[in-house]
């Protein structure tokens, strides 16, 4: 309990992190809570898989495009498995994804993302 308790800690200091625009601290600490949150609930967890989303939202402001793709792709597939393809987190995760890939100059997926 006390691992994810921590998760969280790190998670809410990754969001604000990103928010102040210190990206660097945001990756660290995103990651943190990426690890523990996997450790204590599982890779597919909505929690673990928000945590992977906010991961690629901040590799993404980082301009590390492949990484922040392969992220939203990772909270994609988890999402449409865990939660279906209408829930809210998912039509959120293919949004994300579509971003990054428009961002690559990948037009033609992230269209497809996006209709």
């Amino acid at each position: 309990m006390a691992l994810e308790a921590w998760a969280l800690v790190f998670f809410k200091a990754a969001w604000y992190a990103s928010e102040m625009g210190q990206y660097n601290i945001a990756k660290e600490m995103g990651a943190s809570a990426l690890e523990a949150r996997e450790a204590t609930l599982g890779e597919e967890h909505p929690d673990t898989l928000t945590s992977v989303s906010h991961l690629g939202l901040v590799l993404e402001r980082q301009g590390k495009y492949e990484e922040a793709e392969a992220m939203h792709r990772r909270d994609l597939k988890g999402s449409e498995k865990v939660l279906g393809p209408e829930h809210l987190n998912t039509l959120t995760s293919v949004s994300y994804l579509g971003l990054v890939l428009l961002r690559q100059g990948k037009y033609k997926e992230a269209e497809l993302m996006h209709c």
